[in-house]
């Protein structure tokens, strides 16, 4: 699927699942596929490392059998090396894990890799960049939360925006092929800033999952990312 692009970077929307009725998941992920999503975004959360709890394996693997479209996992739990094979193997093309939990940051990518996954790094909105800065060559994404992990439809931090910049920065002074993504608050009045900032991958759940018409929510985003 071609998509636009903004500054030279494509588009791509991921529909949160967290959003999303679990009553008819398979349904909701195929609607959201149809209506023009790039990527499919999975909440995963412990009540430890952030205070709630979402789903696990079993979920992502239900999910896989209803759409070919990218399933990013984003886990925010401890100890996220016990679970990666488990989510690779359910179906995870990329996994996420934040460098909050990861004492051995580049031990946690590897591990991620060698499950034959997609590696990225997560940072919430209060991490710096620099925690970042030295794994860049060898991740393929870099996730920034815009909100505080944990819960939907809270309100976009525009502070966090700096570190969107600042690490967009490093990856084209440094020629690198690495995607940059922004979760949180994201609207089509919020999107249009996180592109300018140097993001290309956004996590939607309510801008999407929360309308009557999943095309025209995401078409929407669209257009706000290329303002």
């Amino acid at each position: 699927m071609s998509t636009p692009k903004a500054e030279g970077r494509a588009i791509r929307i991921a529909p949160s699942i967290l959003a999303a009725d679990f009553a008819k998941l398979g349904a909701e992920v195929r609607a959201a596929e149809q209506a023009g999503a790039d990527w499919i975004h999975v909440d995963v959360m412990d009540g430890r490392f952030v205070p709630n709890i979402s789903i696990g394996p079993l979920v992502v693997k239900a999910v896989r059998r209803h759409t070919e479209l990218p399933l990013d996992v984003h886990l925010m739990i401890v100890e996220p090396d016990r679970y990666v094979a488990d989510f690779v193997d359910a179906g995870a093309d990329v996994v996420g894990v934040h460098v909050e939990a990861c004492p051995h940051l580049h031990r946690s990518v590897e591990t991620i890799k060698e499950a034959g996954a997609r590696a990225c790094v997560v940072l919430n909105p209060a991490t710096p960049a620099s925690h970042v800065e030295s794994i860049l060559g060898d991740v393929d994404q870099v996730l920034v939360m815009t909100v505080n992990p944990g819960f939907g439809g809270q309100k976009f931090i525009e502070s966090a925006l700096s570190t969107v910049s600042t690490i967009r920065g490093w990856i084209e002074e440094r020629g690198l092929s690495v995607d940059l993504e922004v979760d949180g608050g994201i609207t089509p009045e919020t999107i249009g800033p996180a592109a300018a900032a140097g993001a290309d991958v956004f996590v939607a759940g309510t801008a999407v999952f929360g309308m009557d018409d999943y095309k025209v929510a995401i078409d929407t985003l669209r257009r706000g990312a290329r303002r």
